[in-house]
């Protein structure tokens, strides 16, 4: 298939896209300089234009104009002029040493600073620890290196157009080259109707309150002392549930990394401050660690009466026996797990280790009459997305407001499948009606390749398909579904590797593997517990290499 034309200025027009969709919906969030700038952009030439999104679309602010080399923009100096005139870029912005140097290449940079070339040359890392010291003050680029004649252009919004680009996606995490990929067909996405008055930040401050957010996170990347970045979050409110989920989620990493550091009296205030998922379980696991046992069990007993999520119930359950003989308290009984079918193998083991044991055992185990796929978390999580495509992509208030989402913002919310009961409730009563195969097979059909948070297309051929609907019962499909949506984030993964289909008596079983000291782990323990508690056939498979 022919890739598709691109226009010369494409990445301007998406950028006066974004411009506009912006002001149509934040106009009154705006402020003057960001409101002054999409009015002063759309008068400036085309050529200007083009330029100014190419330097913003770029990693960094300097730019060498012998860098800036682009057959529609023309020359460079004259399409850089008008943006000198407005002050969004400069030709003579001081340059610190580390800043001069990367614009540099090895050779220029050994001129510039009368460094000897050749075999016992530093290398050009070793030249900032090296030449630092002598040369501390910033100067213009000219100053630094007279005989280079490459003028050089620094960005001074990117700050600004940074904000642009949040009040669009709603983040920071995607940039303008979601529009690219979109443009050349790499990505997809569904047509969510999205009303003038759908957008992510209801206020200025909850915009200023993301950046502050996301400013924090950046220093925690960086390395910076986590109690500098605590500091800053103290007394921090957000006034949104997207931005108390964020901040739940950057304070949940300081703690853990507090934790790691053993400095536990730190990450236990840190734990207590968190609303994070996990949260709790790691609150009781750091006051074991600081032998504050009876703390501990205490918050483990309320935690078991009110888990958040089978996850928690399971790690609080552990926490409950390890604790009882420590707190002198009796140790609880034991809940059986439901158990799971077992197959042992004694493969022979290949010379190459490129094939996985999973697929050792695809191979092992497939026949034309039963044939093995390797589906893991792809099949059951596809099958729900098709079926529930119209409940995912519902256009609620809040849902969606831009154009590239590959789900709802509320995917991993507490209220996603309240918010959508009566559309989850129509979905699954086409398992009751036995339409569902129609609803998913349409769906395939109509919707293949469209990003989604659920449909793994690569995986998901027509073949699988037909057999998948062929011989899963729509009981089962509806205690899958159920659980993926009591907890999506935990229960979206931990299935079995392995699904084997037996087309003629219209029956399956699905297959964990583990090879040679590999162990069940939680999530995959919590599954197959649920598909033996309802008589789902499942097997683990515990495989052996032959010695000979």
């Amino acid at each position: 298939m022919a890739e598709p034309s691109i226009p010369s200025f494409y990445y301007l027009q998406n950028f006066l896209t974004a411009l506009l969709w912006v002001q149509a919906r934040y106009a009154d969030l705006l402020s003057a300089e960001e409101l002054g700038f999409i009015r002063e952009f759309q008068l400036l030439p085309q050529p200007s234009q083009a330029l100014l999104v190419r330097m913003v679309m770029r990693k960094g602010e300097h730019f060498r104009a012998s860098k800036l080399h682009y057959a529609e923009i023309g020359d460079i100096h004259q399409a850089a002029t008008p943006l000198c005139n407005t002050g969004w870029v400069r030709p003579d912005v001081e340059l610190h040493l580390y800043e001069v140097l990367a614009l540099l290449r090895k050779a220029e940079a050994l001129r510039a600073f009368n460094l000897p070339a050749g075999p016992r040359s530093p290398c050009k890392a070793d030249l900032l620890p090296l030449l630092s010291r002598d040369h501390p003050a910033p100067k213009t680029f000219q100053q630094w290196c007279p005989l280079v004649d490459d003028p050089v252009y620094s960005l001074t919004i990117n700050a600004l157009c940074e904000r642009l680009r949040l009040l669009f996606f709603g983040n920071l995490e995607q940039s303008w080259a979601e529009f690219v990929l979109a443009d050349l067909g790499i990505f997809r996405y569904e047509q969510v109707p999205i009303a003038e008055e759908s957008r992510g930040f209801a206020s200025r401050a909850e915009v200023e309150q993301y950046l502050h957010l996301w400013q924090c996170r950046a220093a925690f990347d960086a390395g910076e002392p986590i109690e500098e970045i605590l500091a800053q979050l103290t007394g921090f409110e957000p006034t949104s549930a997207y931005l108390y989920s964020r901040h739940n989620r950057l304070l949940f990493k300081l703690a853990r990394q507090l934790e790691r550091e053993e400095r536990l009296p730190e990450a236990v205030a840190a734990y207590q401050r968190c609303g994070h998922p996990g949260a709790r379980q790691r609150l009781i696991r750091t006051l074991e660690k600081q032998h504050d046992y009876h703390a501990a069990h205490g918050l483990a007993l309320a935690a078991r009466q009110t888990p958040e999520s089978d996850t928690e119930l399971q790690l609080v359950e552990r926490a409950i026996k390890r604790l009882a003989a420590k707190t002198g308290q009796p140790r609880p009984e034991t809940r059986p797990e439901p158990p799971a079918g077992r197959i042992d193998l004694l493969l022979p083991r290949e010379q190459s280790q490129a094939s996985s044991v999973e697929y050792r055992v695809r191979e092992h185990l497939h026949s034309d009459d039963a044939p093995v796929h390797y589906v893991e978390n792809g099949l059951i999580n596809s099958l729900f997305g098709l079926l529930c495509w119209e409940a995912i992509f519902a256009p609620l208030p809040g849902a969606f407001f831009h154009p590239f989402h590959s789900g709802p913002v509320d995917l991993h919310e507490p209220e996603f499948r309240l918010r959508r009961a009566e559309l989850f409730d129509n979905c699954f009563a086409q398992l009751n009606s036995g339409d569902y195969q129609n609803v998913i097979r349409r769906t395939w059909k109509d919707k293949y390749g469209i990003q989604s948070p659920f449909v793994f297309w690569g995986l998901l051929d027509q073949a699988l398909l037909d057999l998948a609907l062929h011989c899963l019962p729509a009981s089962h499909l509806q205690i899958w579904f159920d659980r993926l949506l009591a907890d999506i984030r935990a229960n979206r993964t931990g299935m079995p590797d392995l699904i084997q289909f037996w087309p003629a008596e219209q029956r399956y079983r699905m297959i964990e593997v583990k090879g040679p000291g590999d162990r069940l782990q939680d999530n995959q323990r919590r599954w197959l517990a649920v598909c033996a508690q309802h008589a789902m056939p499942v097997d683990v498979c515990y495989v052996q290499w032959a010695t000979t």
